[in-house]
């Protein structure tokens, strides 16, 4: 069964055509082959369309279900849908001319009645994906496992109470690691999806946490058995659907990876959506990452700030995200991460063609932010009243106390010398703003 003759009203790729295009059909700010900064616009944003809400997902809610009524979604035979959705993915892939997707093992393959049968499924599945990527563009930019639908993980998998639990959990990891691996992935993500607790009364906090380090650490011990050389990616998120996640945002995640010896070889898959729910701007999380050295990759997405769950609806916000890409291309850009598109489209978006222009529409958004925060940079706009308010610790007095070569009761003998009377300066903050508008 090949349904991708029939799903999309269009056969032709989607091509830049300018911004003032009247094609609906069409990218007006992302011009994939724009130089910028010495790298092409493409190889810039590394764009990957993620398998589950562009696949699967139904357009349920809590409150009603599916909507969307996909040819692939119902059927006895379970193999032959998935073989159906790939051939959809492909096309949309083929349509989007993006460079990467991503997937979790569950999406593209059927769980079986075993751990066994469904490492089968899924590999007969990496088969198609190989014959089918040898005549596509698009290449893999990280493959995952779904270590939270299924009833056997309600209590969680790397922190679950029972060592049997941990133990299908490491399987179907080493499974979906060795099929990424397989595949020519850039990364593996570990999304804790039910890595904490919903209450302390059934929770021992460090003996959780000490399972949660050891299964990473197994990870990447299996990475480097295997030969595989992108990092491991851990994706920070506060809560739902647990009440506590272990992994809740950058600087618990920094944390965590510190405290279990893990930041050689483990980085973080920051997403807006989660960086709000956390509290936290987008911005701040990134900044965060990159000043830590754990920023890896972005699931590109944002959050309704009028509801308080993860909505996961797709990019819009040009200037949040110039804001974000000013961060990332002043310490140099990606390098095996991308934008993942970890969002899905509203559930009274049923035509297939709403996969396509909610795709379009963002993609132009962060082509629009990335050249907005190339021309800040190249115009010293933010970087320029950084380097002066902190010009001071860029002096002999300030380098001096941060080699360590100043006592407290040195600095203390000259807090009390005559005439010692600093002044506090003007932080210019609206002033800034104003310049970040003329951008974007």
């Amino acid at each position: 069964m090949n349904a991708s003759a029939k799903f999309f009203d269009t056969s032709t790729p989607v091509a830049f055509a300018g911004k003032d295009a009247a094609n609906t059909h069409a990218f007006r700010w992302y011009d994939k082959d724009r130089l910028v900064h010495g790298r092409r616009l493409e190889d810039h944003l590394r764009f990957a369309v993620c398998y589950w809400h562009s696949l699967c997902w139904p357009g349920g809610d809590p409150f009603g279900g599916e909507t969307f009524l996909r040819p692939w979604h119902h059927g006895s035979d379970a193999m032959a849908m998935a073989r159906a959705k790939a051939d959809v993915a492909f096309e949309l892939f083929r349509l989007l001319d993006v460079p990467f997707f991503t997937f979790h093992d569950v999406d593209v393959a059927p769980e079986g009645a075993s751990l066994r049968e469904s490492v089968a499924n899924l590999n007969v599945i990496a088969d198609l994906f190989e014959e089918k990527m040898a005549s596509a563009k698009v290449r893999l930019l990280w493959g995952t496992a779904n270590l939270f639908t299924h009833r056997r993980y309600m209590a969680g998998a790397a922190t679950n109470p029972d060592p049997e639990i941990f133990t299908y959990a490491a399987g179907q990891v080493r499974a979906a690691l060795e099929v990424t691996h397989r595949l020519g992935g850039q990364n593996y993500v570990l999304w804790g999806g039910r890595e904490g607790y919903e209450t302390l009364l059934n929770t021992d906090l460090k003996r959780e946490l000490d399972q949660l380090g050891r299964f990473v650490s197994l990870v990447v011990e299996h990475k480097h058995r295997i030969g595989f050389k992108g990092p491991i990616l851990i994706e920070p998120k506060p809560k739902e659907p647990t009440r506590h996640q272990y992994d809740f945002d950058v600087a618990t995640c920094y944390g965590f990876l510190e405290r279990y010896d893990l930041l050689k070889d483990v980085k973080l898959n920051v997403e807006q959506n989660h960086a709000i729910l956390a509290g936290h701007s987008f911005h701040h999380e990134v900044a965060l990452a990159e000043a830590l050295g754990v920023f890896g990759s972005l699931d590109i997405n944002r959050g309704d700030d009028l509801l308080g769950w993860d909505t996961d609806q797709f990019a819009m916000n040009v200037g949040e995200l110039a804001l974000v890409f000013h961060e990332i291309l002043n310490r140099g850009g990606f390098t095996s991460g991308g934008l993942n598109f970890d969002a899905k489209i509203r559930r009274q978006s049923i035509d297939p063609d709403d996969l396509i222009h909610a795709h379009v529409g963002s993609m132009d958004a962060c082509a629009r932010a990335l050249l907005a925060a190339a021309d800040m940079l190249d115009a010293g706009v933010l970087t320029t009243p950084l380097a002066t308010r902190y010009e001071g610790w860029a002096g002999p007095e300030g380098r001096a106390i941060l080699a360590g070569q100043r006592s407290l009761a040195d600095l203390a003998d000259r807090a009390l010398g005559p005439g010692f009377d600093p002044q506090p300066r003007s932080g210019r903050q609206e002033y800034l703003e104003s310049l970040v508008n003329r951008y974007v």
